[in-house]
């Protein structure tokens, strides 16, 4: 006889505090303190000049984020949408061009092609929520100029499927790595495939800064329009005020240098992505072979599960009907969990609800970059249902965080409540 579900009244199969998703916020301690106050007592608060005889604390990450990912340059910013603009801006990507993203990510990996005065066309996901290469090559038009990557809550895309059709067609390659930091694709880090990667250090992510992003580039002079773009004024220039090196070095940008205060915590967070990466891909894998002959779920594959980032747990029911009662009976159960896509509950990770670029928004009354005398190629059309895989997967997914504060004990019991619940309602 099954025992009774929590929400009937039964008891909990999780009887353990659970941690909010801040991994690397959550550890925030000492070294981080000794970071930022060298910075204060130096009084060295600017990256680029300031009193003689203080280092960077944003150029010692860079240099160290750059080693630890294998990448030959790192731009430290102020986000991963500051990375992101920068990164498509030093690639090339401009009035006239399509770029193809995920129809599911945070709205900012699309925005950003807006903000490059790019168009963007939205493709599906595939079973690992992660863009489709077979729709990569359907949404492929003449004015396609680049493919936008995401590595999905912590998922490696298929980059041996993605890369020979960017080089085939000469596409961009940007990958972004804002809810992967850490994360490999057959023992390479992402973000060092492409052309670019970008990453996040927001509060919400593996490491943090509270705010913060990162561009990887094994290209100089990528790097050095990055640079361009991320700080207009030229202070990065050996020689700020000379005439530009190479046609194309300078142009106007804007402001998304990192401060050295978020460059100091950064350099004391970094010491910590190995053993936080370790915690939670060790709980996801708990979890996964706990569940594993779990009838009426199936759980999110992965291009390579040793490469997960192990942030979360994401598995399938056979109906978006039982996603709603499943998620409150494992939360009733100790257990937060919430389906991911409702069509009446706006989530700008979910293109569906993109409305500024379904319905062509502008800040102008001229709609740029949609009505471009430069883009030669059909109009890009959208609409809520363009992506019905994509909708259809999201439907039916069940997303759970694991925070690294979590135990071996807390994944045992996430065992117990997934499949206690799943006797009765999958």
């Amino acid at each position: 006889m099954s025992e009774q579900l929590a929400i009937y009244g039964g008891p909990k199969a999780k009887t353990t505090e659970n941690f909010p998703m801040y991994p690397g916020g959550l550890e925030i301690g000492e070294e981080e303190k000794k970071e930022v106050m060298e910075v204060l007592d130096n009084k060295y608060l600017f990256r680029y000049y300031g009193p003689a005889g203080a280092e960077s604390k944003v150029k010692k990450f860079e240099q160290a984020f750059a080693k630890k990912m294998g990448s030959k340059y790192c731009l430290a910013t102020s986000s991963c949408t500051g990375a992101l603009l920068s990164a498509m801006t030093a690639c090339g990507i401009g009035p006239g061009d399509e770029v193809i993203v995920p129809g599911y990510t945070f709205f900012a990996s699309c925005a950003t092609i807006v903000g490059a005065k790019a168009i963007p066309v939205i493709a599906e996901v595939d079973e690992t929520l992660t863009i489709d290469p077979e729709d990569i090559k359907k949404k492929i038009t003449p004015s396609t100029k680049g493919i936008i990557c995401v590595h999905m809550r912590g998922v490696p895309c298929d980059m041996d499927r993605i890369l020979p059709i960017a080089k085939e067609h000469n596409l961009v390659v940007i990958e972004d790595c804002a809810q992967a930091c850490g994360v490999t694709y057959k023992g390479k880090c992402v973000g060092t495939f492409g052309d670019a990667g970008c990453f996040s250090f927001q509060y919400h992510k593996t490491i943090t800064a509270g705010e913060g992003g990162a561009v990887l580039c094994q290209d100089e002079r990528i790097y050095d329009r990055a640079c361009s773009y991320h700080d207009t004024a030229a202070c990065w220039r050996p020689d700020r005020f000379a005439e530009q090196r190479y046609e194309g070095e300078l142009f106007c940008g804007s402001n998304f240098r990192m401060g050295e205060l978020a460059g100091a915590v950064m350099c004391a967070q970094l010491n910590r992505l190995d053993y936080l990466n370790e915690a939670m891909r060790r709980h996801l894998a708990i979890i996964k072979e706990g569940i594993k002959d779990t009838k009426g779920i199936s759980v999110r594959p992965c291009n390579d599960a040793a490469g997960d980032a192990g942030i979360c747990l994401m598995f399938y029911l056979d109906s978006r009907e039982k996603v709603a009662p499943f998620a409150e009976a494992l939360t009733a159960e100790g257990v937060p969990a919430a389906g991911v896509f409702n069509a009446g509950i706006p989530d700008w990770h979910i293109y569906a609800h993109w409305k500024h670029v379904l319905n062509e928004k502008a800040p102008t009354a001229i709609k740029c970059p949609w009505d471009c005398p430069y883009h030669k190629a059909q109009p890009v059309k959208y609409a809520e249902d363009m992506c019905p895989n994509t909708l259809e997967y999201l439907g039916r997914v069940i997303h759970i965080d694991l925070p690294a504060q979590m135990t071996d004990e807390d994944a045992h019991m996430i065992v117990k409540a997934i499949n206690k619940v799943a006797e009765v309602l999958a």
